[in-house]
């Protein structure tokens, strides 16, 4: 047997596995629990064993999550690796697109926030004195009382 078939045969228990990618062994359960990723087999024991086979989805999830894909997404994204031949790369880029636009609305609704929370902090002069006429605390119980969105 030569060293790649060592390599290409090597079993990793959770712990190692965990190790090996840089996570918990909590967390490598967490994406077993939700069918990200399955041990290979299990040992005469009961340890749940690894291949390298796994621990490169396992690095594709962490890599996938990285760039701030769901699980559900990474799910999606795993489907289309699994079938390649049957996917095309459309289908992989139109995932990234939509996943941008997300994140640009989500950008775009944390500077509407925190332009609304400079101006609250611009027009409150802060000091010791009590909080009974506070310009923020005023503000905002505005805006709830007219149900108006800031």
């Amino acid at each position: 047997m030569t060293d790649s078939d060592n390599t290409a045969k090597q079993q990793f228990k959770i712990g190692e596995l965990a190790k090996r990618a840089g996570i918990s062994q909590d967390t490598l359960r967490f994406y077993e629990k939700n069918a990200l990723i399955c041990a290979s087999a299990r040992s005469a024991s009961g340890y749940r064993l690894y291949s390298n086979d796994d621990f490169a989805r396992l690095n594709f999830i962490l890599k996938a999550k990285q760039v701030g894909f769901s699980l559900t997404e990474i799910r999606e994204l795993l489907a289309l690796k699994i079938d390649k031949d049957k996917s095309s790369c459309q289908e992989v880029k139109d995932l990234v697109d939509e996943k941008l636009a997300n994140v640009d609305a989500r950008i775009s609704e944390l500077h509407r926030i925190r332009a609304s929370l400079a101006l609250l902090s611009q027009n409150c002069a802060g000091g010791p004195s009590s909080a009974s006429h506070c310009s923020i605390l005023e503000a905002l119980a505005a805006n709830e009382q007219t149900g108006a969105p800031q």
